[in-house]
């Protein structure tokens, strides 16, 4: 998912940061930093090091995910999602133990070009139908439209099996629920001080 424009920028820790050579962004430990943070990088140069360019505070960053809108295409209607809010339509419609939503546009954050999110999109759903898992059409997108990104709803994929994917597409969240319970946030990074203050977010580390 890529940043909406927001906040100020900060140094932290748990950074997202873009490989040398064209690899795919990776969630890492800046040492000697103060905050939880996400950063959006350009491929480097040097092989042996790696470029950090901009900064979100990563409760920030919770935040706006939290706040977006989601939503399912399904039947020929759209079924919306919240975080924090039951998925009672979608759950009477499509019957699993869990759920989840993923995307693999704009890795680190950083917008990229169509085309390059269409590749890495094809990338995910290989993965996906490796897995076996039923998937669906699905997007976010800002409450005020400034961006979208096209993604699957995901049916009882275990939740390891989905972080591995949001870190190998460079996520810096997902969407994960267990039926009958809210729709939570799943952030790919080490929770912040303030992480007690939102509900309905999960953190990896």
């Amino acid at each position: 998912m890529v940043v909406p424009t927001f906040g100020s920028l900060v140094w932290g820790v748990g950074v997202i940061a873009w490989p040398c050579e064209g690899g795919l962004p990776s969630l890492r430990k800046g040492r000697g930093m103060r905050r939880e943070a996400v950063a959006s990088a350009s491929p480097c140069k040097d092989t042996a090091a790696m470029q950090e360019f901009q900064i979100v505070d990563a409760t920030d960053l919770a935040r706006a995910y939290a706040a977006a809108d989601y939503a399912v295409e399904l039947d020929g209607r759209t079924v919306a999602l919240r975080v924090g809010e039951f998925a009672t339509e979608l759950e009477s419609s499509l019957t699993a133990r869990r759920y989840a939503f993923i995307t693999a546009w704009n890795p680190a954050s950083s917008p990229r070009a169509g085309r390059e999110n269409e590749v890495a999109d094809g990338q995910l759903r290989e993965r996906l139908d490796g897995h076996g898992a039923k998937r669906i059409p699905a997007w976010a997108q800002a409450p005020d439209g400034r961006w979208r990104e096209q993604g699957w709803m995901v049916l009882d994929l275990p939740a390891g099996d989905l972080d591995t994917l949001a870190r190998d597409f460079g996520q810096a969240g997902t969407l994960q629920w267990a039926r009958g319970e809210p729709v939570c946030l799943r952030m790919m990074m080490a929770a912040p001080m303030q992480a007690a203050e939102m509900p309905c977010v999960d953190w990896v580390e």
